[in-house]
């Protein structure tokens, strides 16, 4: 093996660990997506087991969002 093909196995190799360093962080990416998906879709089936519609969920929410202001204030 020359030295011309040993660098330029060097830098195969620095693309092929760089290409797979790169595919696991976006399998993590999809995956932390997913699951994010597959946990809040079942949040949403256990509260309509539980009576909850999607309409009473937005209205807690909102009222929620009105009592954040009042709370800081009383800081």
């Amino acid at each position: 093996m020359t030295n011309h093909e040993g660098a330029d196995l060097h830098k195969r190799v620095e693309r092929y660990e760089a290409a797979v360093a790169e595919l696991g962080a976006t399998h993590q990416d999809v995956k932390d997506l997913l699951t994010e998906q597959v946990l809040f879709e079942r949040w949403q089936q256990l509260g309509a087991e539980l009576g909850f519609s999607g309409s009473m969920q937005q209205q807690n929410m909102a009222q929620l969002n009105r009592q954040i202001p009042e709370m800081s204030e009383a800081w």
